[in-house]
């Protein structure tokens, strides 16, 4: 038994399972038109071998680290690879997330969508995969290829449905940003090399590079990883890319995809650099308060579901990275402890959010399937005619909101924790600004749960805004049983939070070498203590029971002392009895005071309509200013010089040869001299 356990822990078993994904897509390949077996048996089936890569990874956590190294690539250049416990807590993430996805994605595909059924098999698992190979990858060759892999795979499925302009454009603007971080990314491991010509990460993390070549690594890091983590303002794809994409990719995408940048930060600046410097970890804490901030106004200003999920992405991003910097910021003033807190506050946000913005995404893909509606202004009342999605969606949002008892509360709670030890810092500048930090930190997580209640409240409660909704139909089995599995652990992560820091503790002392699973182990199983007792605690079990005590306890006394004396009668009308939707909060109407308050974050266009209009209308558009001040400039800058280069190519053969021997002259001088 102790040598079958063994052997499930190796990185043989994580190596099968994406082998047998791989397998997966080149069947689905072969059977490109065979709806049936695609949706009935491949993404089930792949279901399944996330589910057994879940359970490896989870159970790899605290092993010694193992590596192989696979003949694969040019001459020289094998794959080295290596499962650590960094590595297996994202490839526990991947599975996990893989499980409920996969499961939704048999029942969401549908013939006739732009792409052959079984051609999106093949680019959905090879887009995990390739996604896995990342995350155990021990050289940059093998890293850079299966990051352009997953840039590529995840191209083609975000422009699935092709034949509409808008998601052409979407999916170019992604390949293009997810190409210039790569870049980056590649002149970072070339700098962490340091001239040895030796690109496996064993030698970079050998290399002691001076305090500016360390730097150089780190900026170009941010750079590169944060252009696929879509932090500001690297953002611009994201928003595009997100609605475009089928909601499968996009739960894909949003909840294990950007985790791979956050997995790329964490592993080059803990792992593969041998200092760290205070000044890093502000950089990450500015950047993620900024992001943070950023998205969640835009979020709240959305009038399309997914749109507002995706600037909801942007806005935990920020907070992934925020935790990071506070991270940073202690251990380079060798705070072990306290670097450990915000890094496990870090990393239980990358599960919480992984599961929960999943399942919005997939919630969100069964209400486009049951209404053909994206709109908020569209929607309404489709608690009625789709109970389990409603609820589901509902667990999903109050995890967003950062609400007890569940995951997102509890991440939310161990970052500002973190905050309240800042004054600790031997830095005085940092500490005047902790308050300040910690003000923007409450309204991010304020502004979020607003926009989760306008999210839930506008698809799901009220009337119907449209005729057409009261055919609205649930989920089916398949799609339920990948909404109620996201769910699950969405509930798990904030009922039992410190098996589960118990679990990601092992990540954390390989970045920091601080063990702060024992700590939390020693102040029990069922309540919180990050540091002591007497500092903070938190126990979701007796917060639940007492919640659900109370209102027990209301509901008694209703009934005992009240229910004699009730009466029925219609909701107040405000004197009007015909009610119809139009009374109702509009998603518009919902994101006004956030317009009026951050209006210097838009770009408005108002249509305004005329006293003598047969039909008056008004219209708004809210855009980004990154687009108009950074990204228009640079494309027409990029226009006008191609057209200069273009004036070279006239198409002419004698133009040509005096190219070439005007090139040969400039060298023979060169030479010469």
């Amino acid at each position: 038994m102790i040598d079958w356990v063994q052997h499930l822990l190796s990185l043989d078993v994580v190596l099968l399972a994406i082998g047998a994904w791989l397998s997966i897509g080149m069947v689905g390949l072969l059977a490109l038109h065979r709806f049936a077996l695609i949706s009935k048996l491949l993404f089930p089936l792949g279901a399944a071998v996330s589910l057994v890569l879940c359970v490896a990874s989870a159970l790899a956590l605290g092993q010694a680290a193992q590596v192989a190294v696979l003949p694969l690539g040019l001459p020289d250049l094998p794959f080295h690879l290596r499962l650590d416990s960094l590595s297996a807590l994202f490839l526990m993430v991947l599975g996990g997330v893989g499980v409920g996805v996969s499961l939704f994605a048999a029942g969401y595909f549908r013939k006739g969508e732009g792409t052959p059924p079984g051609l999106l098999c093949f680019q959905y698992h090879l887009f995990l995969a390739s996604m896995g190979l990342v995350l155990v990858a021990d050289d940059a060759y093998a890293f850079m290829v299966m990051w352009e892999t997953m840039a590529l795979s995840s191209f083609f499925l975000v422009t699935s449905n092709h034949q509409i302009p808008e998601i052409r454009r979407a999916g170019y603007l992604y390949l293009l940003v997810a190409h210039i971080g790569a870049l980056a990314i590649l002149l970072c491991f070339g700098v962490l090399q340091a001239k040895s010509g030796d690109y496996t990460f064993a030698n970079m993390r050998a290399q002691h590079p001076s305090t500016f070549w360390a730097s150089v690594a780190f900026l170009l890091a941010v750079f590169g990883f944060g252009a696929k983590a879509g932090i500001v303002p690297l953002h611009i794809w994201l928003p595009e890319a997100h609605p475009a994409a089928p909601s499968p990719v996009s739960a894909m995408m949003s909840g294990v995809m950007l985790k791979t940048a956050i997995y790329g930060v964490l592993r080059v600046t803990f792992d593969l650099l041998s200092l760290q410097l205070w000044w890093w970890g502000a950089l990450l804490l500015a950047i993620g308060l900024s992001t943070a901030l950023f998205g969640v106004v835009f979020s709240a200003v959305q009038t399309d579901m997914k749109r507002l999920l995706a600037y909801s992405s942007i806005e935990n991003i920020g907070l992934i990275f925020a935790a990071m910097g506070l991270g940073l910021l202690f251990h380079s003033y060798h705070m072990p402890a306290l670097a450990a807190l915000a890094l496990i506050a870090g990393l239980y946000h990358v599960v919480a959010h992984a599961a929960f913005k999943s399942l919005l995404f997939v919630c969100t893909g069964s209400v486009l399937h049951a209404t053909a509606e994206r709109n908020l202004g569209h929607l309404g009342g489709l608690i009625r005619y789709m109970p389990w999605v409603a609820w589901l969606s509902l667990i999903g949002a109050l995890t967003s909101a950062g609400l007890p008892p569940f995951g997102g509360f509890v991440s939310e709670w161990l970052l500002l924790q973190s905050f309240l030890f800042t004054p600790e810092l031997p830095n005085g500048f940092l500490n005047m600004l902790v308050p300040v930090v910690a003000a923007v930190i409450a309204l991010i997580a304020a502004l979020a749960g607003y926009t989760m209640v306008k999210f839930f409240g506008v698809v799901f409660l009220g009337q119907p805004r449209e005729g057409k909704l009261s055919r609205a139909h649930d989920a089916g089995p398949l799609k339920r049983a990948g909404m109620i599995w996201l769910a699950a652990i969405c509930i798990l992560l904030g009922l039992l939070p410190a098996q589960i820091m118990r679990t990601i503790s092992p990540a954390i002392q390989l970045l920091t070498g601080f063990d702060l699973g024992s700590v939390v182990a020693a102040n029990g199983s069922w309540v919180i203590a990050p540091i002591s007792l007497e500092r903070a605690s938190y126990g979701p079990v007796v917060f639940l029971l007492g919640a659900a005590a109370c209102c027990m306890l209301a509901f008694l006394l209703v009934r005992l002392f009240y229910h004699a004396r009730l009466r029925r009668a219609p909701a107040w009308d405000c004197g009007y009895p015909w009610q119809s939707a139009r009374m109702q909060d509009t998603a518009e109407g919902l994101g006004q005071p956030i317009r009026q308050i951050f209006e210097t974050f838009f770009r408005m266009e108002r249509e305004l309509p005329s006293p003598f209009d047969d039909a008056p209308r008004y219209r708004m558009i809210l855009e980004d200013h990154f687009w108009y001040w950074l990204y228009l400039p640079i494309a027409r800058l990029v226009e006008r010089i191609s057209r200069l280069v273009g004036l070279l190519q006239q198409g002419r053969i004698s133009l040509y040869l005096l190219y070439s021997f005007v090139t040969l002259v400039v060298l023979l001088v060169l030479v010469k001299q």
